[in-house]
């Protein structure tokens, strides 16, 4: 077959950026409350901004803390996007009553093997499942791969909603998509690929992590974990 008989793909580069850290937690478990995070050192967005598309279009979920880290990203001199639409399909999931929990207590009375607070198909009291996120997350994909079919997409995210990302580029499965890590800051790419003949995904990185290449810096740590800031990384 030549290259002109090949049914042509279009490629849809998704480029999932979790949030910064949240420092005003007090160590109690967040979900939906809209605190603020942490977008003083310089090193982690400059390296972020290097792995990062020049000419995407950009989104990010409603939570402040999603435009603050888009906003340190720019602030390094990355190109700032004419507009950022907030979705709020790409909200964390609402924990309900768990929200304002001891994060480390709560975390010590899960069953050993959960990868998240709830089981996958368990409301939070007064809150949401996984699949809840799952569902309104993977209805949000769906609708912008249409809108921005053949286009870089950076979303400024959740580790809840980059996870449920995860499991449908993996096919669906949200249990799988909960097994993996996605800490603060890391870059997660997802391309969807479209032909006549084929609609599926591929995964080229997942939690990548770019300012550890350099030797002089210490990797972010989760909000949970001890925090080291040296302080010549910090920005003015």
């Amino acid at each position: 077959m030549s290259n002109a008989d090949k049914p042509k793909m279009t490629t849809t580069r998704w480029w999932w950026v979790r949030h910064a850290p949240v420092r005003e937690d007090e160590g109690c478990i967040y979900g939906q409350k809209d605190l603020g995070c942490d977008c003083s050192d310089r090193i982690v967005f400059e390296a972020v901004g290097k792995i990062l598309p020049r000419n995407a279009v950009w989104y990010a979920s409603n939570l402040k803390r999603t435009h603050q880290t888009a906003e340190a990203i720019w602030a390094v001199g990355f190109p700032k996007p004419a507009a950022m639409p907030h979705v709020d399909a790409f909200a964390e999931q609402h924990l309900g009553e768990l929200q304002g929990m001891n994060r480390a207590a709560f975390y010590a009375k899960l069953p050993p093997g959960r990868n998240w607070l709830t089981g996958i198909d368990e409301p939070a009291p007064g809150g949401e499942s996984f699949m809840d996120l799952y569902n309104r997350a993977c209805a949000a994909i769906e609708r912008i791969n249409t809108e921005q079919a053949g286009r870089d997409i950076v979303v400024v995210a959740h580790g809840g909603t980059i996870r449920a990302a995860v499991a449908l580029a993996l096919g669906g499965q949200p249990d799988k998509g909960l097994a993996f890590d996605i800490d603060n800051c890391s870059v997660t790419r997802l391309d969807h690929l479209l032909s006549a003949n084929y609609n599926g995904w591929r995964l080229p990185m997942v939690n990548q992590q770019p300012w550890i290449a350099d030797a002089s810096h210490r990797a972010m740590h989760q909000p949970a974990g001890p925090e080291i800031e040296p302080p010549e990384t910090k920005l003015a």
